[in-house]
């Protein structure tokens, strides 16, 4: 684990707190942690989040479907 001492203004001690008392958390430590987890699922590129590189390996798996032409595939796929 890596300490780090931080300087925070009113607002963001206050808001840390929100966190703290809205999920239960013993720290704000935990409440910067839940933030930032927050965060990576919010703002991350989907191709980034680990399951997504797991959906992919399994999709990967997956046995292809044989289309043939081009005509095939509009009858197929519109």
């Amino acid at each position: 684990m890596v300490q780090a001492i931080i300087d925070v203004n009113e607002r963001t001690n206050w808001l840390l707190n929100l966190i703290k008392a809205k999920y239960g958390l013993k720290t704000k430590s935990e409440s910067i942690d839940r933030r930032a987890e927050e965060y990576e699922k919010e703002l991350l590129e989907p191709q980034l989040r680990p399951e997504c590189i797991r959906k992919l390996k399994r999709i990967g798996k997956d046995k292809p479907i044989h289309i043939g032409t081009v005509e095939d595939f509009k009858k197929r796929y519109g």
